[in-house]
C-alpha cells in the first residue's frame, strides 16, 4: 500500500521535520564558506548520512540541502550554471535516504539580495530563478516544497507564485522573525499578521516561522502569535537550538536535546502541528522532540 500524499499526512497530527543540516555539516569537519549545496554532488554520501540519521531520530519528512541552490546563490560560488544538477541530485539523495514511507521536501532559500528599489534584482528574473530550482526539484521527485527564511514578503510572494506556476504539490511558507518591541518582525519589518494574511492568500498549505535570533521561550510567544492570526492554516515551527551566543568568535547554541523537546511540546500546545529545528539541532533534538511530540 502506497503512503498517502503530504497534503493529507499533515492533517492527521503532529508531523515532525528534520533539524539543520548547516550545524551537522560543520560536525562533519566542512569549511565554513564552502558551497553546502554543492555537495550533493561532490559528497553525496555526507548529505546521506545526515539525512538517514534524522530519519532514524523520528523525522516524518527531509528537507532537500538545496537551501543556497537558486540561480544568485549558486552564482556567488562560481556555480549558476549547476542549479538543475545540485537540485536534482539533492532531491534524489533525499528521497534514498526517506525511502517510501517518508517525505521529502523540497528546500528553497532566499536569493540573498533584494528587490529592486532596495536591491538589484528584477522581479521576473527573480521569478524566473525561483521557477528554474523548482522545475528541477520537482523532476527529483519530491513530495512538497517549503520555503524557508525569507525576511521581504515581496520575495516570499514571487518564490511561491513561481512553485505554483510550475507544480501542484503541497508549499509549506516560512519567514524568520525577531523580538521587536513586545510584538515579532521579519529583518524587514514583516509582522506576523501580514505574512500569515498574505501567504494564505495564496493559498499555501502551512505558514510558520524558522530561524531568528531569539530564545526558545520566545519562539514558544511567537507560536502563539501564529496561533491567534492564522485561522484553519496549519502553522510550521522550526526554532533554532536555542538563542545563538557568540563565543570565541564562533556562534554556539547550547540548548540541550530535552530542553528542545519541551520547548517543541509548548509549541504544539500552542496550535502548531509541522515541528522541526533550524541552525544549532541535530538529530539528538530530533530524537528527543519526537519521544516527547509522538507520545503526546
Amino acid at each position: 500500500m502506497s503512503k498517502i500524499t503530504l497534503k493529507e499526512k499533515i492533517r492527521e497530527g503532529v508531523f515532525l521535520l528534520d533539524g539543520a543540516m548547516g550545524t551537522q555539516l560543520m560536525a562533519a569537519g566542512i569549511e565554513a564558506g564552502k558551497c553546502n549545496d554543492y555537495l550533493n554532488v561532490e559528497s553525496p554520501k555526507t548529505i546521506l548520512d545526515i539525512h538517514r540519521a534524522y530519519i532514524e531520530a523520528g523525522s516524518d519528512a527531509v528537507l532537500t540541502n538545496t537551501f543556497g541552490a537558486n540561480k544568485y546563490a549558486l552564482s556567488r560560488h562560481g556555480l549558476g550554471d549547476m542549479v538543475e544538477k545540485i537540485n536534482i541530485t539533492g532531491g534524489q539523495i533525499a528521497r534514498l535516504a526517506a525511502g517510501k514511507d517518508k517525505y521529502v521536501l523540497g528546500d528553497i532559500g532566499p536569493s540573498g539580495d533584494f528587490l529592486e528599489p532596495l536591491g538589484t534584482l528584477k522581479p521576473d528574473e527573480l521569478r524566473d530563478a525561483f521557477i528554474r530550482q523548482a522545475k528541477a526539484l520537482a523532476a527529483s521527485g519530491v513530495d512538497g516544497f517549503i520555503i524557508e527564511t525569507m525576511t521581504a514578503l515581496d520575495e516570499m510572494v514571487i518564490a511561491i507564485e513561481a512553485i505554483k506556476s510550475v507544480s501542484k504539490l503541497p508549499i509549506f511558507a516560512s519567514m524568520s522573525f525577531d523580538e521587536a518591541g513586545g510584538d515579532f518582525r521579519t529583518m524587514m519589518g514583516v509582522d506576523v499578521k501580514a505574512a500569515v494574511t498574505k501567504m494564505t492568500e495564496l493559498e499555501v498549505d502551512a505558514v510558520g516561522f524558522n530561524c531568528g535570533k531569539i530564545s526558545l521561550e520566545e519562539y514558544v510567544k511567537l507560536a502563539g502569535r501564529f496561533a491567534s492570526v492564522s485561522g484553519d492554516v496549519i502553522i510550521l515551527a522550526e526554532p533554532n537550538g536555542g538563542k545563538p551566543e557568540l563565543i570565541d568568535e564562533q556562534v554556539v547554541y547550547n540548548v540541550s536535546p530535552e530542553e528542545f523537546a519541551l520547548a517543541a511540546e509548548k509549541i504544539r500546545k500552542a496550535g502548531v502541528s509541522i515541528i522541526g529545528g533550524c541552525c544549532g539541532t541535530g538529530p539528538e533534538h530530533i530524537k528527543a522532540m519526537a519521544k516527547r511530540l509522538k507520545q503526546v
